[in-house]
């Protein structure tokens, strides 16, 4: 399992627009072969900054989904409106 954060820092007029974006397309990465979860996070102290986890069957199906049709028009949409670069970690879990 393959676990992917991206923190995303927006201009703070265009989280409105970007919650709009998650929202319509949330459904469609969740229906994504090899994705098993995907959820939108909101950083506590500063509501401009949201991080997406999802949970992958492996990096190839991360990787399909990232050379997709769906991720190049949602990306596209959303890199728009930053403020900031993103920042985004793969992890695997630890058994221990």
């Amino acid at each position: 399992m393959l676990i992917r954060i991206v923190r995303m820092t927006f201009v703070p007029e265009k989280t409105g627009e970007f919650l709009e974006i998650f929202r319509s397309s949330k459904d469609k990465i969740r229906a994504f072969e090899g994705c098993n979860h995907v959820e939108l996070l909101q950083d506590l102290n500063h509501p401009n900054v949201y991080s997406t986890y999802s949970l992958w069957d492996s990096e190839e199906h991360l990787n399909n989904y990232r050379d997709s049709e769906l991720f190049g028009q949602v990306w596209k949409a959303t890199k728009a409106l930053f403020s900031d670069k993103p920042q985004a970690w793969s992890n695997v879990q630890v058994e221990v």
